[in-house]
């Protein structure tokens, strides 16, 4: 397995608490990112030895006993920043059989020179900045998930699978509930994209993020901007 990260990588804690159920990414920068054991799986629930590519941001996790499936070495889940993951995730990035021939079996692993045609592969599995994945949800190959997403316990994402930012979805196929802000504020937090920033300045304005966001626009709105402009300030003095 190809495990990528940020370049401020700085190793893997092997002695924090937490240690005996994940992997822990440090970074010299600040922060880590957790991999549960036994996350990487083939077809046959193997864990070794497992063909393919995982992207992790700084500061993002899954919960114990969460699992992404690879079958052919094809795929790739990228996972950004600041993703939140409960218990027992699934991710299945392929495992299509071809529905267009006569029949779907898979002819090739019954020996006697048998073959089939190319099972069809799903493209890369993207989950981006600050999304909370409910306990047990599932996902399957080829979906993207917009930043700010909140994804319901059990809810099932179908193949190919979009949404759009900030957005609450639950069910089975998962489907839009309730945007989690108004219009303008989710648009000034996607400009604003402050998962970008060093944990120091998030350090810095860690009041901000504490306040109310849905009570009153204009007031959301005017957080966003002080922050807005101290992204700005810190960008010039660290330039």
């Amino acid at each position: 397995m190809q495990i990528i990260t940020e370049s401020d990588f700085s190793g893997v804690d092997k002695n924090h608490h937490w240690a005996a159920q994940f992997q822990i990414l440090n970074y010299s920068q600040g922060g880590s990112s957790l991999i549960p054991h036994g996350f990487f799986r083939n077809w046959l629930d193997q864990t070794e030895n497992i063909n393919g590519t995982f992207y992790i941001g700084k500061c993002s996790g899954f919960g114990v006993g969460s699992i992404v499936k690879y079958d052919a070495g094809l795929q790739s889940l990228r996972v950004g920043r600041y993703v939140a993951g409960g218990l027992r995730l699934k991710f299945l990035l392929n495992g299509q059989h071809e529905m267009r021939t006569i029949s779907t079996a898979m002819f090739s692993v019954l020996g006697m020179g048998l073959k089939n045609a190319p099972p069809p592969q799903y493209v890369d599995s993207i989950i981006k900045n600050d999304v909370w994945l409910g306990d047990e949800v599932m996902m399957l190959g080829g979906g993207i998930i917009e930043n700010g997403c909140v994804i319901g316990a059990r809810s099932l994402l179908p193949p190919n699978f979009r949404s759009e930012p900030y957005g609450i979805y639950a069910g089975s196929p998962a489907r839009l509930i309730r945007f989690r802000f108004s219009e303008k504020v989710r648009d000034a937090l996607s400009v604003l994209a402050w998962w970008e920033m060093p944990l120091t300045w998030l350090r810095d304005n860690n009041d901000l993020f504490l306040l109310d966001m849905t009570a009153n626009e204009a007031k959301a709105l005017a957080i966003i901007e002080k922050l807005t402009e101290s992204r700005k300030d810190f960008v010039i003095t660290n330039a």
